[in-house]
């Protein structure tokens, strides 16, 4: 976490623009981890895009809303994981899982 803070004092001084980061970049390193299949892999990168849409990363950890998103994944493909192993693998909270795998269901009228 210093590090991350020195980055962003530096980026600052220098006014360099600092892009929010992708949470799709996570997707294939995360499913890899976790061993799912590329069918997993694509329909998370397909909740991202769709839920993304709707205004719903902003503000949020990449991180976290990637792992959520592979969570909804794997339970619609049927190659459930559990909060804690995707939240192990993104390095979040079980909490932060759950939470933005709520979000993600209702901005998608999917039922849990």
């Amino acid at each position: 976490m210093e590090i991350a803070r020195t980055y962003r004092y530096i980026a600052q001084e220098l006014s360099l623009e600092m892009e929010p980061v992708d949470p799709k970049k996570y997707v294939p390193r995360f499913c890899s981890e976790l061993e799912v299949s590329e069918e997993v892999q694509a329909k998370a990168t397909e909740i991202i895009e769709t839920t993304a849409e709707k205004g719903l990363l902003s503000g949020k950890s990449p991180t976290g809303y990637a792992g959520a998103a592979i969570y909804a994944s794997s339970l619609l493909c049927n190659e459930k994981r559990t909060q804690k192993a995707v939240a192990d693998v993104a390095h979040v909270t079980e909490v932060t899982i759950r939470n933005r795998y709520q979000e993600q269901i209702n901005a998608m009228g999917l039922q849990n």
